[in-house]
């Protein structure tokens, strides 16, 4: 059964595109004609919606934000099908999005007001215990992964936090759990279904086509629509972890903890996420701790164990249920989630609200339904200073924000081995370049209203810079540095996130997709 979308800053998904504006026909009658003909012309595994419970679930991303009306929802339920499709949509030039798990927070990148492919009826998991693969639909969540593979006592390289799709993860990098043994949830990648704009069904290998492989691996929906993933698995057993929420007076421990774990763990099984968040006039300062067996070893998160917490969860227990527990879902899982903030009308100002009166802080809870924004930057070192200039951040800009509707600022931590990058067998579209390591800052803003959008882009941006800017001030040669593209903001120039690889994914591109009709969706496009 498929979970109710939510979100927690250290995972988040963007599945590209971007529009080719003069190419695009936006007339709504021309829009409605082309619904009419897809409608006619695809099998009856598919459907088309102009209104109705299908056609609200296939537009809703988790942030109201990222959600657009569609003139119509297209449900896609075999591969020929999304081959029809394209080439229909080809012909008429009109603007289309598809939409994996709908984590997208970049405005119009997975949504559209044209037509809105909705990948939901891709929904298969088959775990071939010969191969020690997993054929994986492109419209299914990792929460359902993790749980048809459960039994099978093995796991894939995916997403850290409940909800999170499969696709758009995938397209994009997906740090995981198990980066630090197996790499990003793209090095794991044996073979795309691939719907090329032509409308041709391919099986792309690193044998069969190693260019569009090298592509897909970073490169999201610039070469067509990817309709199934053949994913490696890994033998799982009981991992030890959980959630640690310390008070304020505890943020300089934690911040000390955080970089020496970064520069000094040696472990491949250990990992950890520090989150700095701002919720509502509060500040706290959460960890999640990960270790790849059942039993924690010796040493590994001492630091963190050891300093006075206002919540410490941390226990052996299943993989699956670290990643509930990471989002704030109960032990038992419930048949539904509601927002645990109360929306409030547009324009209304937030007031601070007591501590004894908050949910658990988690951005689960704090953020469910409202608008949100993603931004980062990439460093090589967690040092002290740079944690300690977030931690203030965060602090500066809720407080800033908070008359304007902003109930949640948050910068995100995940420490990585330098030998990380250097999992992967082959070359992939990103990261650019597996020299040294690409560690993000994720930064995540929440807000109410719409009208304060624009001031929320804008804050995020500056936060953003700010924090380069210090990085670069304590001797880190990071400006240039690539950025993690399922974090970047919408107006990222490409040369941030695939660096010299630009111009290889531009002449892949137009090899594939002369036309340019995948640059009818919105996103980043080469």
């Amino acid at each position: 059964m498929r979970k109710p979308m939510i979100l927690i800053p250290s995972l988040c998904l963007v599945l590209i595109s971007g529009a080719f504006a003069a190419s695009t026909i936006t007339d709504p009658r021309v829009i409605s004609e082309t619904c009419e003909v897809i409608a006619g012309a695809v099998s009856s595994a598919s459907a088309v919606h102009y209104s109705g419970s299908s056609y609200e679930e296939n537009i809703r991303h988790w942030s109201p934000s990222s959600t657009q009306r569609a003139t119509c929802s297209f449900e896609p339920g075999t591969a020929a099908d999304v081959g029809i499709a394209l080439r229909i949509l080809g012909r008429s030039r009109v603007p289309f999005a598809v939409k994996g798990g709908g984590h997208s927070l970049n405005p119009g990148f997975s949504s559209t007001t044209g037509i809105q492919i909705a990948m939901s009826r891709f929904s298969e998991i088959v775990y071939d215990p010969q191969s020690q693969t997993v054929s994986v639909g492109a419209g299914t969540i990792w929460d359902d992964v993790y749980a048809a593979l459960e039994p099978h006592g093995v796991t894939a390289v995916g997403g850290r936090v409940s909800g999170v799709g499969v696709a758009g993860f995938t397209l994009g990098g997906g740090y995981s759990w198990l980066t630090n043994q197996h790499g990003l949830a793209l090095d794991n990648v044996e073979s795309f279904e691939l719907v090329l704009p032509n409308g041709v069904v391919i099986d792309v290998t690193e044998s069969s086509h190693p260019d569009l492989f090298f592509g897909l691996r970073g490169g999201y929906d610039n070469f067509g629509i990817v309709t199934k993933f053949v994913l490696r698995t890994y033998p799982q057993e009981q991992i030890w972890g959980g959630i640690i929420i310390y008070p304020e007076t505890a943020v300089n421990q934690v911040a000390r903890a955080t970089a020496s774990f970064a520069a000094n763990n040696d472990d491949p099984k250990a990992q950890m996420i520090m989150t700095t968040n701002f919720i509502a006039g509060n500040h706290f300062v959460v960890t999640t701790l990960f270790y790849d067996n059942p039993d924690l070893a010796p040493g590994v998160f001492d630091d963190f164990l050891g300093i006075p917490a206002l919540l410490k969860d941390v226990k052996t227990r299943s993989l699956r249920s670290l990643i509930l527990r990471a989002s704030a879902w109960p032990e038992t899982e419930p048949s539904s989630l509601e927002p645990l903030v109360e929306p409030v009308p547009q324009g209304l100002l937030v007031e601070e609200v007591p501590l004894s009166q908050l949910p658990p802080p988690t951005p689960v809870n704090a953020t469910l339904e409202m608008r949100g924004i993603f931004h980062t930057l990439t460093v090589t070192k967690y040092s002290v200073e740079l944690i300690e200039a977030a931690i203030n951040e965060s602090i500066h800009w809720g407080q800033t924000l908070l008359p304007y509707s902003g109930v949640f600022m948050s910068y995100d931590f995940t420490p990585v081995m330098p030998t990380a990058p250097k999992r992967a067998s082959t070359p992939s579209a990103w990261p650019p370049t597996a020299e040294g390591t690409v560690m993000p800052i994720v930064l995540y803003f929440a807000w109410i209203s719409e009208f304060s959008d624009e001031m929320m882009h804008n804050a995020v941006r500056q936060s953003t810079s700010t924090l380069l800017d210090k990085a670069v001030s304590l001797g880190q040669d990071v400006k240039d540095a690539p950025l993690y593209s399922n974090c970047a903001l919408f107006d990222t120039p490409l040369e941030r996130v695939y660096g010299n690889n630009l111009e290889r994914l531009r002449r892949i591109k137009h090899q594939v997709d002369p036309d340019g009709v995948m640059n009818l969706a919105g996103g980043f496009k080469f």
